[in-house]
């Protein structure tokens, strides 16, 4: 076994071209039934609104789906946007999801709000909403213990569903005050975020729980490097793309993007990102990937993988898997 934590799944909804938003959400139910009989731990979806080229925005209704389809995975958020949210109505879905998938549902909490002031607008939120982040977690968790005052969250008051901050810097702070796993990538750096996780566990308190933490990233495994790089090509030009132009364009194949007329400034921010990211053969990703548990003391890894061709992403998880040895991983799911 080279890969020794939990592994389990991010999917962003991401809308391939030609095939529409709609199909891109049952894109996702039907990947969490391939993951899940790849053996991995847990599936989380997420949270975008008014984001051309990613379908995922309602975390709530696509879990629920997603936990309709499979019987054994943890299936959560990655994450709810508290700030878009009352967290009254957050405890109330979630509470729901736990009653129908007893034993099953994670609510992982996110503090960002839309990315456009047309967004935020509709959202009835402004940039500022994300200053009141912490009272809101604190909030939402109240309606779990049964401590809010005069206000109930029906069915969930007295449920055990775990919470998980998606932070970094100051997030992860909270996160540690709370009491609470953390979920970090290196947004800024790995530097910066093993620092953010030394904090976090040395100011990590609880009286019942340990520090958990879940480092983020993207991977993609193929039988030769540039196979793997191709792999993350078409996400990674989303996100180039999206800075410039305050759109992410549906994915498109890896050869059609490379062969684009990009800037120098576009091909440097491909480039990097592509860097910052985890690709290649089995050996070559099996070493990265021990190497980051190594650095962070990770508890858990939760990997994302967004390309064009839904079954090539299949392959690749198949083949982490098979670095993890989990359950089934020697052979595809039917």
């Amino acid at each position: 076994m080279i890969v020794d934590v939990p592994i389990s799944v991010l999917d962003r909804s991401p809308v391939r071209r030609g095939r529409g938003t709609a199909q891109a959400v049952r894109d996702t139910v039907a990947f969490a039934r391939d993951i899940e009989a790849l053996g991995y731990h847990r599936f989380w979806v997420s949270e975008h609104h008014g984001v051309p080229g990613v379908a995922g925005s309602a975390p709530a209704v696509l879990a629920a789906a997603v936990a309709s389809a499979t019987s054994t995975i943890r299936v959560g958020s990655g994450g709810v946007m508290l700030p878009n949210h009352r967290p009254l109505v957050v405890a109330e879905q979630f509470g729901i999801l736990e009653s129908l998938f007893p034993g099953r549902i994670d609510l992982g909490l996110g503090r960002s709000v839309g990315f456009i002031e047309p967004v935020r607008r509709a959202l009835g939120q402004g940039k500022d909403a994300a200053d009141g982040f912490d009272g809101q977690v604190r909030e939402l968790l109240a309606y779990f213990r049964g401590e809010q005052d005069g206000v109930h969250a029906i069915p969930a008051e007295g449920l055990s569903v775990p919470v998980y901050l998606l932070a970094t810097g100051a997030g992860a702070d909270l996160a540690a005050g709370l009491g609470l796993p953390l979920v970090i990538a290196p947004a800024h750096g790995q530097r910066a975020m093993v620092e953010a996780i030394s904090r976090y566990r040395e100011t990590f308190r609880s009286d019942v729980d340990d520090p958990h933490v879940v480092v983020s990233t993207a991977v993609a495994v193929a039988d030769t490097a540039e196979e793997a790089r191709r792999l993350l090509v078409p996400e990674a030009w989303s996100t180039v793309y999206s800075r410039s132009h305050g759109v992410f364009p549906p994915l498109s194949p890896a050869d059609e993007i490379l062969a684009l007329p990009m800037t120098e400034r576009e091909r440097r921010r491909l480039d990097d990102t592509l860097a910052g990211q985890i690709s290649g053969t089995p050996d070559e990703v099996g070493a990265r990937l021990a190497d980051l548990v190594a650095a962070t003391g990770a508890d858990e890894l939760l990997v994302s993988t967004s390309t064009y061709d839904p079954a090539a992403r299949v392959e690749s998880f198949a083949a982490l898997a098979r670095l993890a040895d989990l359950p089934a991983a020697e052979r595809l799911p039917a």
